[in-house]
């Protein structure tokens, strides 16, 4: 059974076309983020940037380089559209893409990590078998067949993503519709539809179909009596979320992954209509059986336990953070905060406050206010840049209040901890983050 589900040849035309999709769509998101002025605003301006925690020595290159940089790899998403040096260019996109998201977190989206993750599994895919470059500069990997497992690693992938979106939905604010008027606010200047989005009737509306949704949409388009309408749904949503949130590439991207819910001669016909008909169905156990089946195992398990790491953390990820990236925890919250930071000379005992405004951008100072990850890297940059000078400090966030959703302000770091002398706890609760019941 099992062998039959991942191991039958199928016609390959889902993994071309998808192929096309996903080059080009990297190239618009990676042309656009220099044409919007991401690119300036994210890596060019900032004094520094806040990479996740760990990967400090992934820097920004100096100047303009990072122009240069994000325009290879628009370069590199043509290439692998057309199939040119397929291998060679999706490798080195992933491998720079999975960079830059590394390096900087002021702009995190859980988009940006999925693309990491299926730019690595499009690494492992043979999506160059036809309607490539390299057929023509190479005929004989011309096949128009390829394992089911690829099909199904897609759908897997996607059916976690979904699923653990929906799951984590399932909270008071987003039951009570709060957090989606909040989400809205900010959009009543849209042209048309920004009155329209105020509308109560509007949010409920929302809230329930985000729900339903994500639980629901992966199933719907598995299951050929439902799949159209699934399909048409999932235009109406994902087109939705484009317009009114503005995401990049992710609601096409999302469009871009039906492909593998259809048959194989459905997508034939429709953008390969003279490509050869693969008519095989049989069984070919190939020599990496076992490679496919331990390193596909192991992948799933991390994507099955990372996302519901915050549930073995102490206190509520609502509040602490800790665990929330990474975990398709996607739009559930509005975090402000404010914040000061103290230095305290241990030679002499006199103090400083920082002026955020000389080290941070906009962005990043509303990311340092709320955000302990951000809040801790800020403490230990200044004690960096002071022990360069020869003095020992003590750094401390003072008046550090938070603020979820609306609700009101409450005391987030405790003022007593020297920041600049406490260790980053990856996969446990940090203590000078204050509970989320303290008054």
């Amino acid at each position: 059974m099992l062998n039959r589900l991942l191991f039958s040849k199928v016609d390959n035309s889902q993994l071309i076309i998808f192929r096309v999709f996903f080059g080009i769509l990297i190239a618009l998101e990676s042309y656009g983020a220099i044409a919007t002025g991401w690119v300036k605003e994210t890596l060019i301006d900032p004094r520094f940037t806040f990479t996740f925690i760990g990967f400090d020595w992934l820097q920004p290159l100096p100047g303009n380089g990072m122009y240069f940089y994000f325009f290879i790899m628009g370069t590199l998403g043509i290439f692998i559209a057309l199939g040119f040096k397929y291998r060679l260019s999706v490798i080195t996109f992933t491998l720079m893409w999975v960079s830059v998201y590394l390096m900087q977190k002021s702009a995190y989206n859980n988009h940006y990590y999925l693309l990491a993750l299926i730019s690595f599994l499009m690494c492992l895919f043979p999506a160059n078998k036809g309607y490539s470059i390299d057929i023509k500069q190479n005929p004989t990997i011309q096949d128009s067949s390829m394992y089911s497992y690829v099909k199904w690693i897609i759908v897997l992938q996607l059916f976690l993503v979904y699923t653990y979106a929906s799951v984590a939905k399932m909270y008071a604010d987003w039951l009570d519709f709060s957090i989606i008027e909040i989400l809205f606010k900010n959009k009543v200047d849209y042209p048309f539809i920004g009155g329209f989005l105020q509308q109560s009737w509007v949010h409920k509306v929302v809230g329930v179909t985000g729900i339903v949704f994500d639980l629901l949409i992966v199933p719907a388009l598995l299951w050929k009596p439902t799949r159209k309408t699934a399909f048409i749904l999932s235009l109406f949503f994902h087109l939705f979320n484009s317009l009114v949130f503005q995401i990049g590439i992710f609601p096409y991207l999302a469009l871009a992954f039906t492909v593998f819910f259809f048959e194989p001669e459905t997508i034939r016909k429709i953008f390969f209509k003279k490509k050869k008909r693969y008519k095989g169905s049989e069984i070919h156990s190939p020599t990496y059986k076992d490679l496919v089946m331990v390193v596909g195992g192991m992948y799933f398990l991390i994507q099955l336990v990372l996302p519901i790491r915050h549930h073995f953390i102490k206190d509520d990820v609502l509040w602490t953070e800790e665990g929330h990236r990474m975990s398709w925890r996607m739009m559930l919250r509005s975090r402000i905060g404010i914040i000061q930071f103290k230095i305290v000379d241990k030679k002499t005992g006199s103090s400083t406050i920082i002026k955020l405004d000389d080290t941070l951008t906009k962005k990043q100072k509303r990311k340092i206010t709320a955000y302990p990850d951000f809040i801790w890297q800020y403490a230990q940059m200044i004690k960096k840049e002071y022990s360069a000078n020869g003095n020992d400090i003590s750094v401390y966030a003072q008046n550090s209040k938070v603020s979820i959703n609306g609700g009101p302000y409450k005391a987030f770091i405790n003022p007593q901890v020297n920041l600049a002398a406490e260790k980053w706890k990856f996969f446990r609760h940090h203590e000078w983050i204050f509970p989320s019941n303290k008054e």
